[in-house]
């Protein structure tokens, strides 16, 4: 504010000021005080200089404002494309609504005994769109937020938000991911109009190219190869990996010729990932010069009663090329480094004729000299992994039941989960089951974590039976705090009768942590507001006249 030390000077005229009296005068004076800068302002009785400015500001304002000459309106948008779904039942929109406006405690604490809502909006989502239900409008906004701060929530958000959140998307910038990310979105033109295609290919920006990719490729893989083909040389060797890495989608033989070309790239990730992507197509010329190699370090002993093994004594240039990374990393011996990435780039199937006939259990079960098992088995964990070959993976695992569950080749929990995420949803099921029947919960957050949802009654049982001993053991629960977060996401709500009785304040045991009791109390009543809400969320979701309504 314009300031002074002293009454308005007599030298200053009364006269009022000049009409044209300049905006960034006033300004001026303001800024710098009126006893440096004197603005030619008119000074009424009684009244002092900064009073002046003050009100010929304001005149001037008023004088600014309603001179503006006005302007022509903006183009009104065009309409949002109709969303032709059924609208939410109203219990499942005010459910929506309140799930969208929970946010996670800033302590980070689950003391409390109220459900996660954050963590339930993604299965919200997916019986939403299973339903084939349509978003409410007044919703979109807030469902486009949540989308554009977790990536995770995108796919079931865009499916389920329809043509308007793309409409919304057109007119905030905030929420273009979704313009890049859905069907129908700007940056996504109809797969089969070449021109288009071609047109955002060359044009478009790295996250456009790298989604319209992949929508080509599952429509045309033969056209994603030509638009990658045409540009390859021109593009940045980072771009290059992320655009090889979109191949693993679809895979078939057909990539093949594309990415033996790329063995000879000059980088050394695209040449290792070239490979790797090679070694997951059995037939594949790569794939036979890599059992070529590893055929000729491993085979049966002279009794024909165990595996011998003879590394590699050199890598040479022919198995860089086709991605053998020569330099092994620190605390790995070379020539168990290049053995281990020769035998999981072969071929599965090439095993049985090398080894006598002998299936992959056999295989699996077979000594092997000079302590060289568990290299040649992590290999084949990680062979069985890349070719999905559910036989392999399978003998590898072994019984859940066996010491540590370590199966005949798997050296650690990583190892196990991935194994167990080639075998099919019941069968993975069954045996992490086993495994916590055997062992526990103390390792099987990682297991448990690849099981499909819900979990079967046999799993969930095991799950629930577990958390009962521990708490009957009188350890604390936030040790079992993540299996705990994922019962409530993954245990089938009809489990829930089985629970009721463990929601209770027991007796503590005398060697017991103090308090405990009362945390599982708590958590337990948590996990059964957790199941009681989710089975209401599918009952809000269910039409109408799916429901058997008693007469």
């Amino acid at each position: 504010m314009a300031t002074s030390n002293s009454t308005a000077p007599s030298d200053i005229s009364d006269a009022p000021p000049d009409a044209g009296t300049a905006w960034e005068e006033l300004v001026t004076s303001a800024l710098l005080g009126t006893d440096r800068r004197r603005p030619q302002v008119s000074v009424g009785p009684g009244q002092d200089l900064p009073g002046a400015l003050l009100d010929a500001a304001a005149v001037e304002t008023v004088r600014r404002r309603a001179g503006l000459r006005p302007t022509s309106a903006a183009v009104l948008p065009e309409r949002a494309a109709p969303d032709t779904r059924p609208p939410l039942p109203a219990a499942a929109r005010r459910r929506l609504a309140l799930l969208l406006t929970d946010r996670p405690g800033a302590g980070g604490g689950r003391r409390s005994t109220a459900p996660d809502l954050t963590e339930l909006l993604p299965q919200w989502l997916a019986l939403a769109n299973d339903h084939g239900y349509a978003a409410p409008a007044e919703l979109l906004p807030a469902l486009l937020d949540a989308a554009r701060g977790r990536t995770d929530l995108r796919p079931q958000a865009l499916r389920f938000a329809g043509p308007r959140a793309l409409w919304l998307a057109r007119l905030n910038p905030d929420w273009k991911f979704a313009l890049r990310t859905a069907p129908g979105g700007k940056g996504l033109p109809d797969t089969g109009d070449a021109e288009a295609v071609q047109r955002l290919w060359e044009e478009g920006l790295f996250a456009e190219r790298v989604a319209l990719l992949a929508a080509v490729r599952v429509d045309a893989p033969e056209v994603a190869r030509e638009l990658l083909g045409g540009s390859w040389s021109t593009e940045r060797a980072e771009d290059r990996l992320m655009f090889l890495d979109s191949l693993r989608a679809g895979l078939s033989d057909g990539d093949e010729s594309f990415l033996e070309r790329a063995l000879s790239d000059r980088s050394r990730n695209i040449r290792a990932t070239a490979a790797e992507l090679l070694s997951a197509l059995p037939n594949s010329a790569l794939a036979a010069r890599m059992a070529d190699r590893a055929s000729s370090c491993v085979a049966m002993d002279p009794t024909r009663s165990a595996i011998t093994v003879e590394a590699p004594h050199a890598c040479d240039a022919a198995m860089e090329r086709d991605g053998v990374v020569s330099q092994a990393p620190s605390g790995r011996g070379q020539r168990a480094w290049w053995l281990g990435q020769l035998v999981e780039s072969t071929p599965l199937a090439a095993w049985s004729a090398r080894l006598g006939g002998r299936s992959a259990e056999e295989i699996t079960a077979l000594p092997v000299h000079d302590d060289w098992r568990p290299e040649l088995h992590a290999a084949w964990c990680r062979a069985a992994v890349r070719q999905r070959d559910a036989v392999w993976a399978r003998a590898l695992l072994g019984v859940p039941s066996a010491p540590e569950a370590g199966g005949p080749g798997a050296v650690s929990l990583a190892e196990r989960a991935k194994l167990l995420a080639v075998l099919p949803g019941t069968e993975r099921a069954d045996w992490v089951a086993g495994f916590i029947d055997a062992h526990g919960l103390s390792e099987a957050f990682q297991l448990l974590g690849v099981c499909t949802l819900p979990w079967s009654g046999k799993l969930g049982r095991a799950v629930v039976d577990a958390l009962n001993i521990a708490r009957d053991a009188g350890s604390y629960p936030w040790s079992f705090s993540g299996v705990m977060g994922l019962a409530e996401r993954c245990l089938d709500p009809a489990e829930t009768s089985r629970l009721e009785s463990l929601t209770a304040i027991s007796d503590e045991p005398e060697d017991g942590a103090p308090g405990a009791v009362g945390y599982w109390a708590e958590a337990f009543q948590r996990l059964v507001g957790t199941l009681n809400l989710r089975a209401a969320m599918a009952a809000e979701l269910t039409p109408r006249e799916a429901v058997d309504i008693p007469a």
